[in-house]
């Protein structure tokens, strides 16, 4: 069987790959935080685009999923865990001490699990339409938000709260919750309805909150579909 590599969605996704590696490199050798979320952020805009433009082009391929899930374990798994890690070694501690310690390693559990939860998403039918567990990117700019918040805004957490929003993270994207995926069906109102409610709440709360708004506009997606999960359970 002949395999296309080089077509476009690939190197785009390559590309969210090569996004990813840098930032893991800008944060663990440089410890420029900043730069690192940016680049995550780029990243997550190839991921997008792969998909898109192989719909487009009609270039879906098995070399084309697998592929974006590497990328995706380095883009939002293991460069999140990288921004922990220097954060870490930034913050004061209530407990844990000053020093080096080995607990700071913990934090790469966000790299273990994102795999999990690619794996899984590759071979579970039913998230095509919903997600089962947060996905991996929203984890990733949830802590890699904390980076950019510490290093633009003089954010400060304990070493224990970084290591449980490793864990929080973590758990969060091999649980059980149903979370709603942002595909429209159309441009109306109709069926859209927590799509746009959500993208309304989330874009008043970048403009009145900036940098603040990237981690609250995530935990307010896990409460949403957290309830929205229970709403139907209970109309069941």
């Amino acid at each position: 069987m002949k395999v296309r590599l080089f077509t476009i969605p690939n190197l785009l996704t390559l590309a969210n790959l090569v996004c990813g590696s840098v930032g893991v490199v800008m944060a663990l050798s440089g410890g420029r935080l900043t730069t690192a979320f940016c680049l995550m952020i780029l990243a997550a805009v190839f991921d997008f685009f792969d998909g898109f433009v192989a719909r487009l082009l009609g270039q879906s391929s098995p070399i084309g999923l697998q592929l974006d899930s590497l990328s995706d374990d380095i883009s939002f798994g293991l460069l999140p865990a990288s921004i922990l890690y220097v954060l870490y070694g930034r913050m004061p501690s209530l407990w844990l001490g000053e020093g080096p310690a080995a607990a700071a390693y913990a934090v790469f559990v966000v790299a273990a699990f994102a795999a999990l939860r690619l794996a899984k998403f590759n071979i579970d039918d039913t998230q095509r339409t919903e997600f089962c567990g947060l996905p991996s990117p929203a984890a990733a700019l949830l802590c890699g938000s904390l980076g950019l918040l510490a290093e633009r805004n003089g954010l400060v957490l304990p070493r224990e709260a970084v290591l449980a929003v490793a864990a929080a993270a973590a758990w969060l994207m091999v649980s059980g919750i149903r979370m709603f995926a942002l595909k429209f069906h159309g441009f109306g109102w109709r069926g859209n309805e927590l799509r746009y409610s959500f993208l309304a709440a989330g874009a008043a709360m970048i403009v009145l909150l900036r940098g603040y708004a990237v981690p609250l506009v995530i935990a307010l997606y896990v409460v949403v579909s957290f309830v929205r999960g229970l709403a139907c359970r209970t109309n069941q």
